[in-house]
């Protein structure tokens, strides 16, 4: 992950899911309740609570039931949890608006009550602004049409007020239905009555088209970016975001899917079998995709999906690739674990292995074991922080390890020492990079020992614990995993823990502990998961559990699958898979693009509702 990716996944702290649309509609009543006690004076607090009911809880009552047909009716998908949720914002807008102008108003007496009124107007013509703005990022309608919906709430405050301020009797006495149903002056609080005049709802009706023209330019500004570079507009993105963070829908898969990429990318299968029945044991699978590009919005829960498709206990490391290699929609997952089936239906197994060889160079260290001439490394620059190993680094170590002599090579990036979103140097490892020659490098030192090493028979044992901790805890539903791995003499332990990276530190604890249940070599590694990072953007494990009951963990599991050990035979064999992901340098454009639009937009934002209170004060002072 860059800098600039990770500013943009600092922005996972605001995700949250709506509540349910009688959850907000019962919000917006209390609210209401309260307001009306603040706002009125009349002999009885209940009385007051009820006309604040009436007045202010009954347009967002309305505008939470009604948006979603009138929306739905002209092609929109807006929910009802989302309308209901928006009409409670904007009630939020039009109260906190309302309460600062009684302040203004007690602190000036000359500015009056009048005054509280024409912050009402004002307050009204945004709601409609806010509401428009987010109808069209959601739904995707016509100027026109997303203004229908969006006016529900400003028109329903309207037109109470206009029956109970008794503005009709400005126009007309009429008949006996103008006082029955269009003026009913005596209903209302002694605060509104007789308060607007006609000329009022007229300036009401413009200033919500200038408060929805300046909104639409707004959009209009932030916008053009984004289709010129990404061909693309920001309301698709704002919109997807919105119901992931909201409802959790698959909008943003769609988004990402405008923007994706076609990519072959390496899906890589080390399978054991017991010899007594060739059942399998464990299966090691690896494609070269990175699981995000968070919850579970692309590849975020490929880990999950991928044991899932294992008839063994199945690990499923962190491949060397970054966010570029993000799935667009979990629909691409299938390929993959179609693509893991197709390899493991032609592996070959032996029932010898080498001894684990431990090779570093600079900072990359590799942990690495040969099956026949199919190779098993594990990269890592523990102590140091590190986060994703870019595709193009992987392929060359890779590569360089078949040129020393391995057949296939599963090259683990185990994603275990980072510093999180902190400082400027986030630990990626690009091409060109001096890490990247290390690990390449270390990659070829590795496949040479192994080449000429003694191969012994070998036994195997695993063992797993969901554990009691939950994704906002930093764990992900595959919990703690772990395999040792016996040969020459030797017990290997590979640990698995389904996390995205880990604090520094913990990874070595934890090695430290292995060392005293007759575990003579091993390696930590996290699955990169995403899951848990619908919670925050670096929920690292380590970060919110105590590092001492996780090793107590480990170490249980580590001395169950030492009592597991039995032979086994191994065998290793890839595919290739097409799939669509972000593309080549999409996540930083696109990355960039969002964090320009919250810099850049605040200043323009800014701007825009100085002019429009500018131009709103001119209009209130000279009407």
């Amino acid at each position: 992950m860059t800098e600039t990716q990770g500013e943009l996944a600092s922005l996972s702290k605001y995700i949250f899911r709506a509540p349910r649309w009688y959850t907000s509609v019962a919000l917006s009543l209390v609210i209401a309740a309260l307001a009306g006690v603040a706002a009125f004076d009349s002999q009885y607090i209940l009385e007051d609570a009820w006309q604040g009911l009436f007045f202010i809880g009954v347009p967002t009552v309305v505008a939470s039931l009604a948006t979603t047909p009138v929306d739905r009716y002209f092609g929109g998908q807006l929910t009802y949890n989302r309308s209901s949720l928006l009409a409670v914002a904007c009630e939020v807008v039009v109260v906190v608006v309302l309460v600062l102008a009684g302040v203004v108003a007690v602190l000036i007496p000359r500015f009056g009550q009048n005054f509280v009124f024409d912050a009402l107007i004002a307050a009204l013509a945004l709601v409609f602004a806010v509401r428009f703005l987010v109808i069209l990022a959601v739904s995707r309608n016509s100027l026109l049409v997303s203004a229908v919906p969006a006016s529900v709430q400003t028109a329903t405050a309207g037109l109470l007020l206009f029956v109970y301020s008794g503005t009709m009797n400005y126009l007309t006495e009429g008949g006996p239905l103008v006082p029955a149903y269009l003026s009913r002056p005596a209903q209302a609080p002694p605060e509104i009555q007789y308060a607007f005049a006609p000329e009022d709802f007229l300036l009401l009706a413009a200033m919500t088209g200038l408060y929805g023209g300046v909104a639409y330019g707004f959009v209009l500004a932030i916008d053009r970016p984004w289709k010129r570079s990404l061909g693309v507009s920001v309301l698709d993105f704002v919109g997807g975001f919105i119901g992931h963070i909201a409802e959790g829908t698959r909008e943003l898969e769609d988004f990402f899917e405008q923007i994706g990429e076609e990519a072959v990318v390496p899906v890589t299968v080390l399978s054991f079998r017991r010899t007594s029945d060739e059942t399998e044991k464990a299966r090691f699978v690896l494609p070269m995709i990175h699981p995000g590009p968070m919850g579970e919005i692309g590849g975020g829960n490929l880990p999950q999906r991928v044991a899932e498709s294992a008839s063994g206990l199945a690990f499923p490391p962190h491949a060397t690739a970054g966010h570029d290699f993000n799935l667009v929609t979990e629909r691409e997952v299938d390929t993959l674990v179609d693509a893991a089936a197709d390899a493991h239906e032609t592996i070959e197994y032996s029932d010898t292995a080498t001894r684990p060889v431990r090779v570093q160079e600079g900072e990359a260290k590799l942990l690495a074991q040969a099956f026949d001439d199919k190779a098993l490394l594990v990269s890592t620059y523990a102590p140091k922080f590190a986060d994703d190993v870019e595709y193009a680094v992987g392929l060359s170590a890779a590569a360089e390890a078949r040129v020393e002599g391995m057949d296939d090579v599963l090259l683990v990036d185990a994603h275990n020492s980072n510093n999180g979103l902190e400082g400027d140097d986030l630990g990626h490892v690009y091409p060109g990079s001096e890490r990247s020659f290390q690990m390449i490098q270390a990659a070829g030192t590795a496949a040479r020992e192994l080449r000429d090493a003694e191969e012994s028979v070998m036994r195997l044992g695993v063992a797993w614990d969901r554990t009691p901790w939950r994704p906002s805890d930093g764990i992900g539903p595959l919990g703690v995993r772990v395999s040792v791995l016996e040969t020459g003499g030797d017990r290997t332990a590979y640990v698995l823990v389904d996390g995205n990276n880990m604090e520094p530190g913990l990874r070595d604890e934890l090695m430290d502990a292995l060392d005293a249940v007759g575990v003579d070599h091993a390696e930590i590694m996290t699955t990169d998961t995403h899951i848990v990072n619908t919670v925050e953007s670096s929920n690292q494990v380590g970060a919110a559990i105590d590092w001492d009951d996780l090793t107590d963990v480990v170490v249980d599991l580590a001395e169950e699958a030492v009592d597991d050990l039995e032979p086994v035979e191994a065998g290793m064999a890839s595919e290739r898979a097409e799939v669509t992901v972000f593309g080549n340098d999409r996540t930083e454009t696109l990355a960039s693009h969002a964090n320009a639009v919250i810099a850049m937009g605040g200043a323009v934002a800014g701007l825009a509702v100085l002019a429009t209170v500018t131009i709103s004060v001119l209009v209130f002072f000279l009407t």
